[in-house]
């Protein structure tokens, strides 16, 4: 059905048209949650395209875009093409969408059977056990219900594929097959339709009958059949008309039906059918000439034979000045591919296993350093890299030879000025008749560029995350100072005091003592303060270490207590005893915890005093996991902006930068860990930071 519309409106569309094509496996994907990933990757493919038309072929494709219209395609006119009326009802359509629907005639099927083979007692209908599937065996079960009376049915939805060969293979003499649809048996195997339908025909004793005019030649009888040429016909021209502005809901394209019945001359041959028992107006297709018509050439050519003898020296010599010519243009073939190669950096190379014989580029020896007047070879090749990568080319080399393994990999080459750049490398082997490689093609295409953006791209990344933890600083810069201005206030007054005591007579020196004791620990508690700032504010590599969650918690509670203190909010802390450790960046975990805490205390900036609760509570998983809940009393998650929390620069907040949650969002995935946000039942959110066991965090390191 695609590749029929896609045909059909290239030929006919006055201008260029791009096309986008993604395919979802019906039958390996069968729940909603196993969409999500198609979902995200139809988004990324059309961001930053504009998209004109999008056309769903078939009932679910235009299913699933019906259940993601708003997310991902939201006021894109729509085109549903090859669906049929029972699966697309026209209710369901809105102003915005077309159709161009089948209108399929089921009991047509099993009436041609019968027209062709009266004596026919029984038809096994193939199908198979797909969502789809199911759906169409419950409507072919209602459809054939009248055929009770002349003949016994058989369904196959719920064998595996040996077993419906083995049936196949075994039908009683007057019997016939219906092959309707088969891409997944009752095991759950996915099958292609047409490799599927060619193995059953090949093992079957009976007549196969089919439902579509793409499966003629391919081992059916023939008869109404299903035309994918009509559809793409009429789906091109409903979507021109819709490109050139016409309304999509106005548009009212009549159905596909059946048009004339054909038939494969091959099989009625096979099967004993007589062409006398075809309904009037049928179409015969792949009849075989007659003797005449097949060697009418060389009975000719026989009379010819001595003006031939002339041809043929004429033939020759023209033979002759066409390879002359063949080999020239091959030679600036070869020319013009290396020029095109050469002018976009990828020198291309290839490699005689048998011969034990390498080919380069003129400009692939050059990008390697390599001598141009040397006969190159592997070894040589390899050596031309980096002493680190030599290894794990040599390797990729080697399992391209011995196992006709694919190379794809990057690896560093020193120039002769000293600098170090980057080549892509990629090459496949080529087998010969027995699966053994005989030959190696490849190119090495330099990605330094790339390589360099890659970095840059990670520098600015750390720079945000940093400029993240100042700006949050910056935020509770008054708690801050307020936090410290208490021990250095202790501090005055027990130093004013100590020093009236020595100015006495006869000082008490043991409560002197004490004051200075006091003195001390006030300013180990200034000290503390300031020596969290310095370790959230400072930059450098990511540090991975063994964290305890529990420290880290009561850490970021007193580096936010000035400010939990101010806005007049209690923390309520639930921690087991013993949380077994993680793995990771203590500063960077901080600072996801940290900005998950202000988000919560600025959840509830309109909330009473007395409403104004946090809590945080964490939990062991049975496999070494550590899940940390964050649950607050404020003005929850507003469904709109759920899907968009974690996208860079979206924000909520009036002042906000849009980059918490994101940063976030990386710095966990990097630890191996999920965050995620969500309502609570009665008031306020919930977010739930998982990380792994410490030995699935060492793996990720």
């Amino acid at each position: 059905m695609a590749g029929s519309f896609r045909a059909e409106l290239v030929k006919k569309s006055p201008g260029p048209i791009e096309l986008y094509e993604v395919a979802l496996d019906t039958a390996r994907v069968q729940d909603v949650q196993d969409e999500e990933p198609f979902v995200e990757y139809i988004r990324a493919l059309r961001s930053g395209r504009k998209v004109d038309l999008i056309v769903p072929v078939g009932a679910p494709a235009a299913l699933f875009l019906q259940r993601y219209r708003t997310i991902l395609f939201h006021n894109v006119p729509m085109l549903v093409i090859g669906a049929d009326l029972r699966r697309i009802p026209g209710a369901t359509l809105s102003d915005n969408d077309a159709a161009v629907l089948l209108d399929l005639d089921l009991p047509a099927y099993l009436e041609n059977i019968l027209r062709l083979r009266p004596e026919t007692t029984d038809v096994a209908v193939v199908v198979g056990n797909s969502p789809v599937e199911r759906f169409w065996t419950s409507e072919l079960r209602r459809d054939f219900e009248p055929f009770g009376d002349r003949v016994h049915l058989t369904w196959f939805n719920d064998l595996t594929f040996d077993e419906m060969l083995a049936r196949a293979a075994s039908m009683p003499p007057r019997s016939a097959i219906l092959y309707f649809l088969l891409s997944e048996d009752a095991a759950g195997v996915t099958y292609s339709q047409d490799r599927a339908l060619e193995k059953l025909r090949e093992v079957a004793n009976v007549p196969v009958f089919g439902m579509g005019d793409y499966e003629l030649g391919r081992g059916i009888v023939g008869g109404p059949l299903m035309q994918t040429q009509a559809l793409g016909q009429e789906g091109a021209e409903v979507a021109l008309r819709i490109l050139k502005g016409e309304k999509p809901g106005s548009i009212n394209a009549p159905s596909i039906v059946f048009g004339a019945p054909i038939y494969d001359w091959r099989e009625l041959r096979r099967w004993g059918i007589s062409e006398a028992r075809l309904p009037p107006g049928s179409v015969v297709q792949y009849q075989q000439p007659t003797i005449w018509q097949q060697y009418h050439k060389e009975v000719l050519a026989a009379i010819g034979a001595f003006a031939g003898q002339t041809l043929v020296v004429v033939i020759l010599l023209i033979q002759m000045r066409k390879r002359q010519q063949a080999e020239l243009s091959l030679k600036e073939s070869d020319d013009r591919m290396a020029f095109a190669a050469a002018s976009t950096g990828t020198g291309i190379w290839q490699l005689d296993i048998v011969a034990d014989r390498l080919w380069t580029t003129e400009y692939c020896r050059s990008m390697l350093g390599l001598a141009n007047d040397a006969t190159p070879t592997m070894a040589a090749l390899i050596g031309a890299f980096h002493p680190d990568d030599r290894a794990a080319l040599g390797e990729s080399v080697r399992s391209a030879i011995d196992r006709g393994m694919p190379i794809d990999g990057e690896f560093r080459v020193v120039a002769a000025d000293g600098a170090t750049r980057w080549f892509a490398t990629r090459g496949r082997p080529r087998c010969d008749e027995n699966g053994r490689p005989i030959r190696l093609s490849g190119i090495f295409a330099d990605v330094t560029a790339r390589r360099n953006a890659e970095a840059e791209a990670e520098f600015q990344r750390k720079e945000l995350t940093h400029l993240l933890r100042v700006s949050v600083l910056g935020e509770l810069s008054g708690a801050i100072a307020h936090e410290l201005n208490q021990p250095l206030t202790a501090i005055l007054a027990n130093a004013q005091a100590a020093r009236l005591m020595i100015g006495e007579k006869n000082p008490d020196l043991g409560a002197v003592s004490e004051v200075l004791d006091d003195i001390m620990q006030e300013d180990n508690r200034a000290g503390e303060v300031i020596q969290r700032l310095r370790t959230l504010l400072k930059k450098g590599e990511r540090k991975a270490a063994l964290v305890d969650i529990s420290d880290l918690v009561d850490s970021t509670l007193r580096l936010l207590h000035g400010e939990l203190v101010a806005r007049k909010i209690h923390v309520d802390v639930a921690l087991p005893d013993r949380l077994p450790p993680t793995w990771g960046d203590a500063v960077q975990l901080q600072q996801v915890l940290l900005n998950l805490v202000m988000n919560a205390m600025d959840s509830m900036n309109a909330s009473v005093p007395s409403a104004r609760l946090i809590t945080i509570s964490a939990r062991a998983g049975s496999d070494g996991s550590v899940t940390i809940d964050i649950a607050d009393r404020g003005r929850g998650i507003d469904g709109a902006a759920a899907r968009r929390l974690f996208q860079p620069f979206f924000t909520t907040k009036e002042h906000g930068l849009g980059l918490g949650l994101s940063i976030c969002s990386t710095i966990v995935k990097a630890h191996g860990g999920t965050l995620s946000l969500r309502n609570n039942a009665e008031r306020g959110a919930t977010a739930t930071l998982m990380l792994p066991a410490e030995a699935a965090m060492l793996a990720a390191e």
